[in-house]
């Protein structure tokens, strides 16, 4: 293997290796995400129906599950993705926060401080790897200005 191909290997590997800041959000994000997930499970189906019995808004938990994987893997467009649909998960919370009476309300504000948390950690995530990725690049020269290239 050529030389100058030793420095580029050198960075893939630590950047492989996320740092612990990064593996932090990671697991705010995911944990926070599964309770999320959870909370809207119970809410709906148990603690406060809408509907005594359970209601079909149970099924809003779904799409809290599908970014999990990509959450887990690192995939820095899904914490972007998340850090924006989870935003109809706030709308709805402070809604029924204010409308709902009773435990619904208190689930409501629950859901709300979550969905807070969630965006905390996909929002400091993405900072972090951005200020990663560009430690990791090299620096450029520009020409100094009157000269020619």
């Amino acid at each position: 293997m050529p030389q100058h191909h030793l420095p580029a290997l050198a960075t893939a590997a630590a950047s492989a290796t996320p740092s612990p800041a990064v593996q932090a959000t990671r697991a705010v994000a995911a944990l926070s995400l599964l309770v999320l997930a959870a909370l809207c499970l119970a809410w709906e189906l148990w603690l406060a129906p809408l509907r005594p019995g359970g209601s079909w808004l149970a099924l809003k938990a779904l799409p809290l599950l599908l970014p999990l994987p990509g959450l887990l893997r690192y995939r820095m467009l899904t914490y972007r993705r998340v850090a924006l649909f989870i935003w109809l998960y706030f709308v709805e919370g402070v809604v029924r926060a204010a409308d709902d009476p009773g435990l619904s309300s208190r689930l409501a504000g629950v859901q709300v401080a979550l969905v807070l948390v969630l965006f905390a950690a996909c929002a400091v995530h993405v900072r972090l790897r951005q200020k990663q990725a560009q430690r990791m690049q090299p620096p450029t020269t520009d020409p100094a200005p009157g000269t020619a290239e």
